[in-house]
Formats: structure tokens, C-alpha cells, sequence
């Protein structure tokens, strides 16, 4: 019995074996004339179990994720496998070549584009693809982000609460498994369009991460991620003997985003950080200031914290604008995850 998927041609879901192939997407412009450009994916199948889809590169300049798939394709062979791992190590393949957080083929965030269009740009076909045909194929999603070149996360899980009590239940497990410094909740459903929100629609539990950013890769956070990647697969039972890497280093300081998380700048000019990544702070508490360019003659503008809780991102760049957003100050809700309520499921 074979599977196949038209757009992923060469690619046998049912077959034994590690197989390598690409998501074709179609495109014509001045760079790609009536061209296929190639997303990359392996499948690593090793027979009966649960199969478990991973994914990086849906932003281009978020590098750590890239490394830890291509570190794992290249080192697990069927034989190690029970189940199946679905691994798109570059899923935008396009911003990943770039090393930009969206492609210059398109401008379409990717992470805002599921459940895709089969017939538009690059990224809703990569949407389309996933949404449609890949996440379906799957028992667990992981999508592994970090902050990019616009921003430094703390090191942790991303989830979203519910939308079930069984998924959310599935997603905390998965999240200690994991393992990261910390998880952060945030609303179900925050961004539309998002890899998240199609796999709770779809009704699979999946977690994503942020690790870290700037534009560079953290020695120490990979090192952690890739351990905790392995960890959260031998959670999920599709790789044989990893038992002795789930034990868990500590436990996960669990923190929430909301509406009055982010603290944007109302003034044009460079960003002076005060408060650091991971601080705790209170409300009302200097995490940032702004100083003008041209206006010499006015003082820079100070920015404080909106609420009790912890500096979870800090912007990078020091060039703002108005709108920016400059930290985001999460809710801390220390070892224990945030309880849904009847407006999450």
C-alpha cells in the first residue's frame, strides 16, 4: 500500500525507510520563471506508532530550530524510529535562503497564512500543504521559532491554552518533556493564521517554541533544545531507547502574554533597554527608554512596565519607530500552567 501527495511528489508516506523529497511549490515572476521552487522534507519511518510532524524555518532568520532538524535527520535511521517523523527542517524555504523572517518572493508571514491557498503565492501553498495534508498525517506537532533578528525571547515552550482540556493537557506534558527554561502561554487563537491555531483546529496537540533570537544562534540554548528535543519524542514514543533523556533538569517557570503584555514605543528614535530579558519587574517599573535623533533639544522618553511580571522579549534592533513594540512583560505563574476557563475550552 502506498501514500502519496500530489505536491510532494516522490515521497511515499506509507513506505519503510528514510526518504528525501520536496514540497513543490509553484511559482513565475522575474527570478522563477514557470519555476518549482523546492521546500525540503524527510520522512523517517520506522512501522507502527504514532507519527509526529516537526517543523523550522517558517521564519527564515530563526536559525535554531533549522540546525537541531537537519541534526536530526541526519542522525536517525528508520531502525530508531517507532512510528514516523515528518521533518521540514526549511519550511520557508525562500526566507530561510534569505535569512529573513519573511520572503522578498512574496512578503507573507508564513506563521500568519495557514490554512493557505493552493492556488496563491509561495507561502499559502506552503500553508496550504501543511494545513491541508501534513498536519492531518499527524499525532503531534512541534514548530520550533525563536525570536529572529527583531527580538531575544526567553528560552521556552509556546503554547496555546485549550482549545480542549484533553489537548491542553497534552500540550503541558509535552512542554515539561521539552523542558525549556520556560513556557509561555498565550491566548488560543492569538495571531489568525497560524501553524498553532490550524493544528488546535485540526484537534492535534502541538507545542512551538521561541529560543532565544537576535539573528544568531545561542550555544547554550541549542545545546538545551537539542535535548529537550529528544526528550519530548521519547515523550511522544517515536524514537526507541531514549528514556534516559527525558529526565527532566527542573521545573518549567510557566508565564503568560496578554493584551497588555507589549509596551510600544510612541516616539521615533533609539532604544535605550533598561530592564533585562528574564527580570522580573513591577508595575510601573523603567524597561526602556527612547532618544530622539534629530531633536537634540528633547529629552529622551521613558517606558515602564504595565504590570507585575517578567521581561519575556526584548527588542533587538535599536532603531525604532512609533509602534514598536519594545519588551513584552508576561504574567508569571511559576511552576504551575495557566487553568483554562469557559472561554478557552
Amino acid at each position: 500500500m502506498t501514500f502519496t501527495i500530489p505536491r510532494i511528489p516522490g515521497i511515499d508516506f506509507a513506505a519503510p525507510g528514510k526518504q528525501f523529497g520536496y514540497l513543490e511549490i509553484d511559482h513565475s515572476d522575474n527570478e522563477y520563471d514557470a519555476a518549482v521552487i523546492p521546500s525540503p522534507i524527510a520522512v523517517i519511518n520506522g512501522g507502527d506508532g504514532p507519527t509526529a510532524l516537526l517543523i523550522a524555518g517558517t521564519h527564515g532568520d530563526e536559525f535554531e530550530g533549522q540546525i537541531l532538524l537537519q541534526e536530526l535527520i541526519r542522525a536517525v535511521d528508520a531502525d530508531a524510529v517507532t512510528g514516523r517523523l515528518i521533518v521540514l527542517p526549511a519550511l520557508n524555504i525562500c526566507a530561510v535562503r534569505e535569512g529573513r523572517r519573511v520572503a522578498s518572493v512574496d512578503r507573507k508571514n508564513l506563521n500568519r497564512a495557514m490554512p493557505g491557498n493552493a492556488d496563491g503565492g509561495p507561502a499559502e501553498q506552503i500553508a496550504a500543504i501543511v494545513a491541508e495534508e501534513l498536519i492531518s498525517l499527524a499525532d503531534y506537532v512541534l514548530d520550533i521559532h525563536s525570536g529572529g533578528t527583531a527580538s531575544e525571547y526567553v528560552a521556552s515552550s509556546f503554547v496555546y491554552p485549550g482549545p480542549t482540556p484533553e489537548l491542553w493537557a497534552a500540550k503541558v506534558a509535552a512542554v515539561e518533556a521539552f523542558n525549556a527554561p520556560y513556557s509561555v502561554a498565550v491566548k488560543p487563537m492569538m495571531k489568525t493564521g497560524s501553524i498553532s491555531g490550524a493544528a488546535d483546529l485540526a484537534g492535534v496537540p502541538m507545542i512551538s517554541t521561541e529560543l532565544g533570537g537576535r539573528g544568531t544562534v545561542s550555544v547554550p540554548i541549542l545545546r538545551r533544545a537539542r535535548a529537550g528535543l529528544r526528550s519530548l519524542l521519547d515523550h511522544w514514543g517515536v524514537l526507541k531507547d531514549e528514556g534516559s533523556r527525558s529526565a527532566r533538569a527542573e521545573a518549567v517557570q510557566w508565564v503568560e502574554l496578554t493584551g497588555a503584555s507589549a509596551v510600544h514605543s510612541t516616539l521615533a528614535g533609539l532604544m535605550e533597554p533598561v530592564a533585562e530579558l528574564g527580570q522580573r519587574v513591577r508595575a510601573g517599573e523603567l524597561v526602556a527608554r527612547v532618544h530622539p535623533v534629530e531633536e537634540l533639544d528633547r529629552p529622551a522618553k521613558e517606558f515602564h512596565a504595565p504590570m507585575d511580571g517578567v521581561v519575556a522579549v526584548v527588542r533587538h534592533p535599536t532603531v525604532v519607530n512609533i509602534g514598536t513594540t519594545l519588551v513584552n512583560i508576561a504574567v508569571d505563574h511559576g511552576s504551575t500552567p495557566p487553568k483554562g476557563n469557559d472561554a478557552t475550552f
